[in-house]
């Protein structure tokens, strides 16, 4: 190997590969406080009187990410409830609140990894799932359906209509299946016929 120089040398021992900054995404779970309690302990008379360690563990300091969508999904169904005590509408009950939550996480995950296509699909797949049910809230009431897209944030898209290229191929291939279709109800018309017929003439043997 042919010597190097001094200058290089030293080049070469401060080398270092270069790393790319990642960008801060902001979550969705960013607005909850980490000092409110989680979902199980919030109500609880108890809390009042713990100590503020006891209390700093079961808040959401320290609490996993399920937990912290546990309390996110709580809010956002308190956002489309009729009343204080609605429980069973289809709003309340329906997926949007954890259909929304996922999406979103997806999205946050997508924009840190771009290339992860399972994930890609999972999140299209919910996308999907979201948007029948929007169509059916839609379609059986439709100020529900206003409001819950406005309150949670949702962007809702009519489906383009359905429309198909007429072609020679495709024209040809109909009228083959309209006279296949054809030709198939002329033979059950001529069996149903002779079964009509064998019946009758059973009868009359039997007389």
């Amino acid at each position: 190997h042919a010597a190097c120089s001094p200058a290089l040398q030293a080049a070469r021992g401060y080398a270092r590969p270069v790393t790319r900054r990642r960008k801060d995404i902001p979550s969705q779970l960013d607005d909850l406080p980490p000092t409110m309690l989680k979902k199980d302990y919030a109500n609880l008379p108890v809390m009042n009187s713990v100590d503020d360690v006891v209390r700093r563990l079961l808040s959401l300091e320290m609490a996993s990410q399920k937990e912290k969508m546990k309390i996110k999904t709580q809010q956002l169904v308190e956002k489309v409830r009729r009343s204080p005590s609605d429980n069973g509408s289809f709003e309340v009950q329906g997926k949007f609140q954890t259909g929304r939550i996922l999406i979103r996480m997806f999205e946050e995950h997508l924009q840190r990894h771009p290339k992860d296509k399972n994930n890609r699909r999972r999140m299209l797949m919910d996308v999907d799932k979201r948007k029948k049910l929007l169509g059916y809230l839609r379609r059986v009431r439709f100020d529900t359906f206003e409001n819950t897209c406005t309150e949670l944030g949702i962007q809702y898209s009519l489906p383009p209509p359905y429309t198909r290229r007429v072609t020679k191929r495709w024209l040809v291939k109909k009228a083959f299946c309209i006279k296949v279709f054809q030709e198939v109800r002329k033979l059950k018309a001529a069996e149903r016929l002779k079964q009509r017929r064998e019946r009758q003439a059973r009868a009359r043997a039997a007389q």
